[in-house]
């Protein structure tokens, strides 16, 4: 019998213009307990996604473990599994990728195999792109991209800015990828794709070493003015929080807004009204899996 605790981070994904290549690890934790058994499948969720989500074999987190499992030839026990998730589920904020990772990371621990670059290649064939995967694996600042159409997905981890003081600022809707995705054109101009490469590279630098620039760095003309009918009110308060000189994006596929206010403190004359606000640290670890 192997008992295993596994935490993993929520994140941030795009920071504005790293449209499916920059995501940041959040401290915002979903703790996972995986225990294996003779034989059968228990799933048991407290906390955000339950009774909504599935408890049997078609569980995302269940999913990854068995496919971990699979990817390393060996077969699969039986599995008790026990979720208690503090991150919300369809905000924007990588609840599906935290679910992913931590079920490979139990599969990979299963069969005593060290996480290396397939498993976040694993993880992020799940939802097609790497950005919430890599930085709920590796934790800080990740870049992400994959080798040609059908190779691996990669990552590079980098050490965020010690002044970074996220907020996160939740709506009571809720949002999906595969909906908001829909919504973007497939061609866009060169001058806006010449302006997503300057910006997103600029992110890079002012996200690691110059917090300064976060506001021009988080300005985007690639995807989200193409989502804004998904979420107007999301749009809304990040447009008028970059308008009173905060670093504001839509938080991944949204509609949770990101902002990266100085000293993490938030303008008091920007309505916020229906989203609460919560001041999240960056995560710089990434899962964490203990034997218990």
């Amino acid at each position: 019998m192997t008992r295993l605790r596994i935490t993993v981070p929520a994140s941030t994904a795009n920071l504005g213009s790293g449209f499916d290549a920059l995501g940041l690890a959040l401290g915002w934790h979903d703790v996972v307990t995986v225990e294996t058994a003779p034989a059968g499948l228990l799933i048991e969720i407290e906390g955000a996604g339950a009774g909504v989500v599935p408890l049997d074999e078609r569980h995302l987190l269940f999913r990854a473990v068995q496919a971990a499992v699979s990817d390393a030839g060996e077969s699969m026990p039986g599995l008790i599994i026990r979720c208690a998730n503090t991150i919300p589920h369809s905000r924007g904020l990588g609840s599906s990728a935290a679910a992913v990772v931590a079920g490979i990371a139990a599969g990979f621990a299963l069969v005593g195999r060290a996480l290396d670059e397939r498993a976040l290649d694993l993880a992020a064939r799940f939802e097609g792109h790497a950005d919430n995967a890599a930085a709920s694996l590796l934790g800080g600042l990740v870049i992400a991209w994959r080798d040609g159409a059908e190779g691996p997905f990669r990552a590079l981890r980098l050490e965020p800015h010690a002044a970074l003081r996220p907020v996160v600022l939740v709506p009571a809707t809720e949002s999906a990828t595969a909906v908001t995705r829909g919504l973007l054109p497939e061609r866009v101009p060169l001058a806006d794709a010449s302006f997503a490469l300057g910006r997103s590279s600029l992110a890079v630098a002012a996200l690691t070493g110059h917090p300064e620039l976060l506001l021009a760095a988080t300005e985007d003309r690639l995807h989200q003015r193409h989502r804004a009918a998904a979420w107007p009110d999301t749009m809304a308060l990040v447009t008028a929080l970059r308008a009173a000189g905060v670093p504001a994006a839509v938080s991944g596929a949204g509609p949770t807004v990101f902002a990266l206010p100085a000293d993490g403190v938030l303008p008091e004359d920007v309505d916020l009204a229906g989203f609460s606000a919560y001041s999240v640290p960056v995560d710089t670890t990434g899962v964490r899996i203990s034997i218990e």
